[in-house]
């Protein structure tokens, strides 16, 4: 996999100038794809506007002034992707990094106390020793509870500091749900139906909106209504 990307080749979902230059950094392999996230060096210099260059940037960085979850950046290039909770405490900036509805990678203002949680898609779940069950989440963040109380598709609101769920959100009738991939994809809907496609196929998610999708392509963001600001109420 090569380590260079040019801006004309950047996926689709970066919101970049793309003839100012020719070169954009590349993230390096992570919780999220190359299409869902951004670097953390593009994320300080070209959305939050933190600093005018890439070695600007890298300072900031290395000065372990960014946040991501409540954690420092140790990595110019580690990825930023959607619903991951961007701090800056010296400028006392807080972000959550989600999808516009042109598709597009945006950070949303948020307040301090809401960058202290995010939230979790269940993307499938393991039973462990003792009769647990661990859960694999969006965002490379792995749980363990006692009880197997959660469906994969089901949405967690995590602390980012001590992981503890605060709640939940079930991907069911009246759910609201943002698309992060696909046609629809930065679309908010409220779920209407939930298809469990028999075979190898994947299950479907009916909107109440007439539309549809499949279930790997839905974040379910809160019932009946959505937990976490959206990019146009921020504006």
């Amino acid at each position: 996999m090569s380590d260079h990307l040019k801006r004309l080749a950047a996926p689709g979902t970066w919101p970049l100038k793309r003839k100012v230059a020719v070169w954009a950094t590349k993230q390096s392999p992570g919780a999220h794809s190359l299409e869902s996230s951004m670097p953390a060096v593009m994320v300080l210099r070209d959305m939050i506007g933190a600093c005018d260059t890439a070695r600007e940037a890298k300072r900031i960085i290395g000065n372990r002034e960014l946040f991501v979850d409540g954690a420092a950046v140790k990595n110019p290039k580690a990825p930023i992707g959607v619903m991951d909770t961007v701090s800056v405490p010296k400028m006392k900036l807080n972000y959550r990094m989600l999808l516009t509805d042109k598709g597009k990678l945006t950070l949303v203002p948020i307040s301090e106390d809401e960058a202290k949680w995010k939230l979790c898609r269940i993307e499938g779940k393991t039973k462990i020793g003792g009769g647990r069950i661990q859960l694999n989440l969006s965002g490379g963040r792995n749980i363990v509870l006692d009880k197997n109380a959660y469906k994969s598709g089901d949405t967690l609101k995590i602390g980012v500091e001590d992981q503890k769920v605060l709640d939940a959100y079930i991907l069911a009738d009246g759910a609201a749900a943002l698309i992060i991939n696909g046609a629809l994809s930065g679309k908010t809907e409220t779920v209407a139906e939930y298809v469990t496609v028999k075979g190898p196929a994947d299950n479907v998610v009916k909107f109440k909106s007439g539309t549809e999708t499949v279930m790997r392509n839905v974040f379910v963001i809160g019932s009946p209504n959505p937990e976490i600001k959206l990019p146009e109420a921020s504006e």
